[in-house]
């Protein structure tokens, strides 16, 4: 577009506007007007150039809201809702019965609804005649007559949207509408930050956190400047959108002359819009171009995946359905029955063992991921876990994390018992076996005869214990030791239980011969 028609169409507009529009209110003066909220249609305050308009609109059903807009054309047909720029009482509308913004004697604007209670003012003072004027750069200016002194402008506290000329500083930000026909205040704020760089940050009922610039780089990889602590950004008439932190941007169709506004949108993207001559809005510059990178915008319980053709998806994790199909904002909510294990889950770089990461806090964030690799986030869930490898792991990592489960002490039955007591005893007389083996194995090249030593052996288990030597053998053993070893064994093997020795008797049986100072062990 050239200049000569951006020229063309403002020469329009101010003519028609000054037309259609000469009998609406100019201005508010002090003590003698108001505008009521039952002829919202007439008691109307346009600007000289018939650009903007300010009264009462429509927020809801009998709920109305003191605010500035883009005038619409008549012929506008495809134009159905006034574009909004500012609003005095967004979280708080008043009631279409009774309700009046008037300028008091006392020099304060004030807003009353039905029952007479101010739900919005100006909290100004003046002893001189004050007026109440609309500009043709859409900032509304409470004025004391003599001198023009300022008492108030709404350009000084925007809601969502910055009109060219209208600076943002230190003391002021937007805040972006609940949804695009909800005009209370939403979950996402364009501010300056304590360190002197312009952020988007999103503001929920849980967690705040900034995602633009992106947290995963630095502000001066981003291109930011953290030095300059005068904090002003401002949007021009040609379309120059210019910060103090050195965020310098040009729109598309920079250099024309047309009504433009900055906006944080519900959704926590900011734009630039443009209109054309037919008084439609197209974007002429925009922050973010992956808006999963948007912290909540998809709610909570979802995923967020962005398509350069389709745009962005929102999809709920497994276990969970959508809260609301028209407003995803709501996130989704379970479909499985909550346990009392309250903990969260998250995906936390550079922490954890192995890549798990587990028992921390899920907040809002982007993980880009990598090519050629899937990553999958699991959620507890009262079903049973899917038995396919990689729906149950994190692709290319190992992952080990411990659980607790409480068991329940069940009844066991007196014959099981048996049968564990029995396979104990089996077990303890083979360790008692081996262990005489091998003590025979280690003293039977080093052991004389004891002349003194008891008889223990009888002359059955004597006449026992020279079968089962080995012939090659020949009389190259202890007898005396063999005998009690033999003894030992056969003891162990009684019939009745109480005549069997315990471990600690067979131990103590055989180190008292082997420490016979008689028995050369």
């Amino acid at each position: 577009m050239n200049m000569a028609s951006s020229a063309l169409m403002l020469f329009l507009l101010v003519l028609y506007f000054s037309f259609q529009f000469s009998s609406s209110l100019d201005a508010l003066n002090k003590g003698f007007s108001s505008l009521s909220v039952e002829k919202a249609e007439q008691d109307i305050i346009v600007s000289e150039n018939g650009m903007f308009s300010a009264g009462f609109f429509e927020v809801g059903g009998n709920a109305f809201s003191f605010a500035i807009w883009f005038t619409t054309r008549p012929d506008s047909q495809n134009i159905t809702t006034p574009t909004v720029v500012w609003m005095a009482n967004r979280d708080q509308p008043v009631n279409g019965k009774r309700s009046k913004l008037s300028l008091l004697h006392t020099g304060n604007l004030a807003l009353v609804d039905a029952g007479q209670f101010q739900v919005w003012s100006t909290e100004t003072e003046s002893n001189v005649p004050t007026e109440l004027r609309l500009g043709n750069d859409g900032n509304l200016v409470l004025r004391e007559l003599p001198g023009g002194h300022i008492l108030w402008q709404s350009f000084d506290f925007p809601t969502d949207t910055l009109l060219p000329g209208q600076h943002l500083t230190r003391s002021t930000q937007l805040v972006s509408s609940r949804t695009e026909s909800n005009h209370s205040s939403g979950f996402y704020k364009f501010s300056f930050d304590d360190g002197n760089v312009l952020t988007l940050v999103y503001d929920g009922p849980d967690v705040s956190s900034t995602y633009w610039p992106s947290p995963a780089i630095t502000v001066w990889q981003a291109g930011r400047f953290t030095y300059n602590s005068s904090r002003i950004a401002v949007l021009n008439p040609l379309g120059a959108f210019d910060s103090s932190d050195n965020y310098n941007k040009r729109t598309s169709d920079y250099g024309a002359v047309l009504p433009r506004r900055l906006t944080i949108d519900h959704d926590g993207n900011l734009r630039v819009y443009s209109q054309d001559l037919s008084q439609k809005w197209y974007v002429s510059l925009q922050a973010i171009s992956d808006s999963c990178t948007i912290h909540g915008i998809c709610g909570a319980n979802s995923v967020c995946r962005f398509d350069l053709k389709k745009g962005r998806k929102c999809s709920c994790v497994p276990g969970y359905k959508v809260k609301n199909q028209s407003d995803w904002s709501y996130g989704c909510e379970s479909i499985f029955a909550a346990t009392s294990n309250e903990s969260k889950y998250s995906y936390d770089n550079g922490a954890g063992v192995f890549k798990c990461y587990t028992k921390t806090q899920l907040l809002n964030g982007h993980f880009p991921g990598a090519a050629g690799t899937i990553t999958y986030l699991k959620v507890p869930k009262g079903k049973s876990f899917p038995t396919s490898y990689e729906d149950s792991v994190i692709r290319n990592s190992d992952c080990s994390v411990k659980i607790h489960r409480e068991y329940s002490k069940k009844h066991v039955s007196r014959f099981v018992s048996f049968l564990l007591w029995f396979a104990t005893a089996i077990g303890v007389l083979e360790a008692a076996c081996v262990f005489v083996v091998l003590f025979l194995i280690r003293s039977q090249h080093n052991s004389s005869i004891d002349p003194h030593g008891h008889h223990l052996a009888t002359r059955e288990c004597a006449s026992w214990v020279e079968q089962i030597m080995d012939s090659a053998l020949g009389s190259n053993y202890d007898e005396n030791k063999m005998e009690i070893l033999a003894r030992v064994a056969l003891d162990c093997i009684e019939e009745d239980n109480e005549q069997r020795p315990t471990m600690s008797q067979v131990v103590e049986m055989l180190q008292s011969q082997d420490c016979d100072p008689n028995g050369g062990a």
